[in-house]
């Protein structure tokens, strides 16, 4: 017969044994119905089943990031609809399998899934085993494409519309291909952590001595170091006027703790059923100016175009 007077028994389901990672040992961190599998397969939990210091702190991050997404997955789904959600960049769908986990079963206990998350990314092999995991997982509404951001605008294995778009640390102008698959699709909501931007710093560059003749606010990027830093803010800068100028309401923070650098900002874009319009066109003149005044003015096609 069981003692039930030993409390390490008679803990809430939430620390349940069947999250031990060997018996007798209950890991609080965890969520109930979280995959085990899914936690090791990204290295989160040790292959014994073990948290140490730094996957605790990752899982940490996890359960951070999701919080930003996570209402915006119910809001689409509200109503019983389903939604779709589109992954770009995605390597070894990190992002998609962690939000699907804790999404279906873990906040909806294993009841029906009413949405899909595509995951797209142009290495086949790493599609290939995304595909093998989400198959052994039985996580069955994903899918995983391998083609560019671009191509994937137009495939058939991509609905019309797309509820929300993500792309998590999408380096360069990869950012600026996920924000066009969105307004394409007419998402309602996009999730972008930009990274290592150099196309708006190589333009600065050129540049940079005629500006300094004539702008005194050129000496923000004189210096290459200032130029790549300044190059960074205002790509983002002009990525929110852009999403502004389509309708978003902007919102930028800091993806707190999810890397130790400087690439760990989040901006996240909704966009109302009648966005204002008036508010639209102030973003259009705005950006523009900056790009004119920045003489950034071969980005146009790229940042305002229509």
């Amino acid at each position: 017969m069981q003692n039930t007077s030993n409390p390490s028994r008679s803990a809430p389901s939430r620390k349940a044994a069947a999250h031990a990672a060997k018996p007798g040992q209950v890991i609080e961190e965890l969520r109930p119905g979280q995959s085990i599998e899914l936690l090791k397969e990204l290295h989160i939990l040790t292959r014994d089943g073990r948290l140490n210091q730094d996957t605790r702190r990752k899982l940490k991050q996890v359960y951070h990031l999701y919080q930003f997404i996570e209402p915006l997955l119910s809001e689409v789904s509200a109503g019983g609809q389903g939604f779709t959600l589109a992954d770009h960049g995605a390597g070894k769908s990190y992002l998609g399998f962690i939000l699907y986990d804790l999404f279906f079963n873990v906040a909806r206990l294993g009841q029906p899934a009413s949405g899909h998350v595509y995951g797209i990314e142009n290495r086949a092999e790493l599609v290939d085993k995304s595909r093998l995991l989400a198959a052994r997982l039985g996580f069955a509404n994903m899918s995983f494409l391998a083609l560019s951001v671009q191509a994937a605008t137009t495939s058939a294995a991509l609905p019309a519309r797309v509820d929300i778009v993500t792309a998590l640390h999408a380096c360069d102008t990869a950012t600026d291909d996920a924000i066009a698959f969105g307004l394409a699709k007419e998402a309602r909501h996009m999730v972008l952590v930009p990274c290592c931007q150099a196309e708006v710093a190589g333009v600065l560059k050129k540049s940079r001595a005629l500006k300094l003749t004539k702008n005194p606010l050129a000496e923000l990027w004189r210096h290459p170091l200032h130029t790549r830093e300044f190059g960074s803010q205002i790509t983002n800068v002009l990525r929110c006027l852009q999403l502004e100028a389509h309708g978003y309401q902007v919102t930028v923070t800091e993806l707190v703790g999810w890397e130790h650098s400087m690439k760990n900002e989040l901006i996240l874009a909704s966009r109302p059923a009648v966005p204002e319009a008036r508010q639209s066109a102030a973003a259009q003149a705005r950006l523009q100016q900056v790009l004119s005044e920045l003489g950034l003015g071969e980005l146009t096609a790229r940042f305002a175009g229509p």
